[in-house]
């Protein structure tokens, strides 16, 4: 395709009776919109909710900081309301209701607790931050392993109205969960158009984020030949070399954001190091990104991720999208944690023993007791989504003993009676290994818990020790954990 063509179809008439959208584009009647999710419906036999007529959220004028605004000034609309359940929703869980899945806590080794309430805080105060902008939730990869059915439709009812998703399937089941409490809710697919799949979108009421040619010329080919008054999002790339539009490219669009029923509800890049304030690459893309504002003024930005929040409010655009703050993990790594902890992992001892001074504990002998030990055998491992690079061993081929090998020490510790307790070897498949020499019989036995995570332990701590990212940690949690969600 080539531009050409796509500036042939900017100048297409829209149909005459559009109406302005909350985001600065326009969408089509009611009952065209009604038609085309129709004709979907019936193709995939399922009832499908008729799609939302305005945008999950509302643009704000964007608050400076040592930064110029630009010229024309936005058109201003009122914040979205807080989401209210119907009369006829079921109430709402009361605070410290558990809901649980998984298989029960006696037939496997772990639980893994999820706090909602904690969630719904963190939205609240970013929320609060951002103030005249408004704050998405980014909900990919089930919620960071939080669980995305629970985590978006508590959400909802806390009045989050625009969700961000990896794919297509994540937004079908936002889609569901958000239907009742929210059912104009904006839900944004990150990872673009894949081929063929426009009635999808159409089907469940989503929005790609588009970031090349060739998805744009299909979204609007689609658009064009079912009167689907969808929209999307632009995505052009400032820096990460990632996804997204050039922004040479950025000029061919403009033209088709001042025309009616233009379909494009928002505007947005990627921050690629906004967790390390001091680096070039923030200001180069902040600078990029307040030019694109310049020239799709009107129409919605968005540039903030979690840390790219606590930039301050040049970052701030029209929408912040957090996704790793609002579980817990610190979006500013060199200073304290504002977010509240949500996810608390425990592991079942199933022994506890004693280690002769000199014997080693678990795979390649790495740890060998300094004294008479008591060493607590816990039922997590690697196959539950626990780092194995926590246990401080090198990487080397099965049965290595090197000596970097034997001599490696982790600094990973459990909380067992409310105690620290270093882990002792290598992490296992199915179990690791403490040393609780210190604690008494009476505070340590089978059957009891450790904590892996939670309290004195968080997310954070756990991807210091393994090399790695909160957002990895939380995103590898396994299934096989008995998961219980706390109101």
């Amino acid at each position: 395709m080539t531009f050409g063509i796509l500036k042939a179809r900017f100048r297409r008439a829209s149909p005459a009776s559009t109406r302005p959208s909350a985001a600065g584009g326009s969408v089509s009647p009611a009952s065209n919109q009604a038609r085309v999710i129709g004709s979907v419906a019936a193709k995939r036999s399922q009832h499908l909710p008729e799609p939302t007529r305005k945008s999950g959220h509302e643009p704000q004028a964007a608050a400076s900081h040592q930064q110029a605004q630009p010229p024309a000034a936005k058109p201003q609309h009122d914040r979205a309301a807080a989401a209210e359940p119907p009369a006829s929703f079921p109430e709402l869980p009361k605070p410290g209701q558990i809901e649980a899945s998984g298989p029960p806590a006696l037939e496997t080794g772990g639980i893994l607790t999820i706090d909602l309430a904690a969630i719904v805080k963190n939205w609240k105060a970013i929320a609060n931050r951002v103030v005249p902008a408004d704050c998405a939730a980014v909900v990919k990869a089930d919620a960071y392993g939080c669980g995305i059915d629970k985590v978006a439709m508590a959400l909802a009812r806390a009045g989050c109205t625009t969700f961000f998703v990896a794919h297509l399937t994540e937004a079908r089941r936002v889609r569901a969960a958000v239907a009742a409490v929210a059912p104009d809710a904006a839900i944004y697919v990150l990872n673009g158009l894949p081929p063929g799949t426009a009635p999808i979108f159409a089907e469940i009421n989503a929005r790609p984020v588009i970031g090349s040619l060739a998805e744009f010329v299909e979204w609007d080919a689609f658009r064009t030949a079912t009167s689907w008054g969808g929209g999307a999002a632009l995505h052009f790339d400032t820096g990460m070399n990632r996804l997204g539009f050039a922004l040479e490219e950025a000029p061919h669009f403009t033209a088709r954001a001042k025309m009616p029923n233009h379909g494009i509800s928002l505007v947005m890049s990627h921050l690629a190091c906004a967790d390390t304030p001091s680096h070039p690459l923030n200001a180069k893309q902040i600078e990029a990104f307040r030019d694109l504002r310049f020239m799709f003024r009107g129409t919605p930005t968005s540039l903030a991720n979690s840390s790219g929040i606590f930039l301050g409010p040049a970052t701030h655009c029209d929408l912040v999208r957090p996704g790793a703050a609002l579980f817990g993990v610190n979006p500013t790594p060199a200073t304290v944690n504002l977010m509240e902890p949500v996810i608390t992992l425990k592991a079942r001892i199933v022994q506890v023993r004693d280690v002769a001074r000199g014997e080693a504990v678990g795979y390649g002998a790495a740890w060998t007791a300094p004294r008479t030990s008591r060493i607590a055998i816990v039922s997590v491992g690697y196959g539950d989504g626990y780092p194995r690079a926590a246990d401080g061993a090198r990487p080397g081929s099965k049965g290595s003993s090197a000596l970097a090998e034997r001599i490696a020490k982790s600094a990973a510790f459990a909380l067992i009676a409310g105690q620290r307790c270093p882990m002792a070897g290598r992490v296992s498949m199915d179990l690791m290994a403490f040393d609780v020499t210190r604690l008494s019989d009476e505070e340590v036995r089978r059957g009891a818990y450790a904590v892996l995570i939670g309290d004195d332990i968080t997310v954070d701590d756990l991807a210091l020790w393994s090399g790695t990212i909160g957002y990895e940690v939380l995103t590898s949690l396994g299934r096989r954990y008995r998961r219980e969600w706390k109101w």
